[in-house]
């Protein structure tokens, strides 16, 4: 069941629904017509997605709900897995009627799961998805450093922990001083800090999900197989300046995923969907929202003409 509350960023009202293990889940909604939800990737909230939505929103009924543990959304709670990512997805698809989704990175993983065990999904479209083929520990065994870094209140290191964890910045910063890339993500901290509004999502307040993003990561590593039951449409999109060790991800399901479709955007980045800020100056969410729109209109025209015979 839903609660409703007063129009809140971008002029847009936030409603509420709880999940299976009584979590409140906030999600926003823009546009009219066949739904469809957008799931944010890591160290982001509803609001990242939210040019998109626009994009999106002349065709679509678009849904943004913050992942839990972010935003407005409640907390973790005990035993986080991918199961709890699926059940508040179906939470919000429940209540929204949504038949179509759209997941990045961690989310991308979590979208496609759930696309495994609920029917109520018709069409998937997945950006990079993290998907590991195998465990490999530089990717997942960061965590009880990164872990240990926040719990001494050092979230500067904790982030360049996870930085470089997970292989998100310049090879570059693979032989810079780890001292030196925690004194320049501090000065950013401080940076975003001052200029942060209340109740803005930044970098110090979105460091601790990282823990989570971890987790679900090492959950989900080498589970390729299980995809080949996905009987969903799914769209592969990728940059071809994406992250690297996420490609080996998007040929192995593109060969797994029975009705499947790949894209590759010449020149964008493993964050291009996101909305442009000073965090993601390489953000093209108009770019990969035309490539949705193409992918799911397909599926409502269908519908449409279904209906008409």
């Amino acid at each position: 069941m839903t609660t409703h509350e007063q129009p809140q960023a971008a002029g847009l009202a936030t409603d509420f629904v709880t999940s299976a293990d009584g979590t409140r889940i906030a999600y926003r909604t823009i546009g009219h017509g066949p739904g469809i939800v957008l799931l944010h990737g890591s160290m982001e909230t509803a609001d990242s997605h939210l040019a998109m939505a626009q994009e999106l929103a002349g065709t679509f009924t678009v849904h943004l709900p913050d992942r839990r543990g972010r935003g407005q959304s409640g907390p973790y709670g005990d035993g986080y897995s991918v199961r709890k990512e699926v059940e508040d997805l179906d939470a919000v698809m429940t209540e929204t009627g949504a038949p179509y989704v759209f997941g990045v990175s961690a989310s991308g993983v979590a979208v496609l799961q759930a696309a495994r065990v609920l029917p109520a999904i018709h069409k998937v479209a997945v950006y990079e998805p993290a998907l590991l083929l195998e465990d490999i520990p530089q990717l997942t065994g960061w965590i009880d450093r990164f872990d240990r870094e926040m719990a001494e209140g050092k979230v500067a290191a904790a982030l360049v922990t996870s930085m470089l964890g997970l292989r998100l910045g310049p090879p570059i910063m693979n032989v810079m001083p780890r001292g030196l890339l925690t004194w320049m993500t501090g000065l950013l901290m401080k940076s975003e800090d001052k200029n942060a509004e209340p109740g803005d999502a930044t970098m110090r307040t979105l460091a601790p999900t990282l823990h989570y993003e971890g987790v679900l990561l090492a959950e989900m590593a080498d589970t390729l197989d299980r995809f080949a039951d996905v009987r969903a449409e799914v769209l592969l999109l990728g940059g071809s300046k994406g992250l690297p060790f996420l490609k080996p991800a998007l040929s192995g399901l593109e060969k797994v995923i029975p009705n499947v479709e790949r894209v590759e955007f010449p020149g964008l980045t493993h964050d291009a969907s996101g909305d442009v800020s000073k965090r993601n100056p390489a953000g093209r969410p108009e770019v990969v929202a035309a490539e949705l729109k193409r992918f799911f209109t397909a599926d409502a025209v269908q519908a449409d003409t279904s209906r008409g015979e």
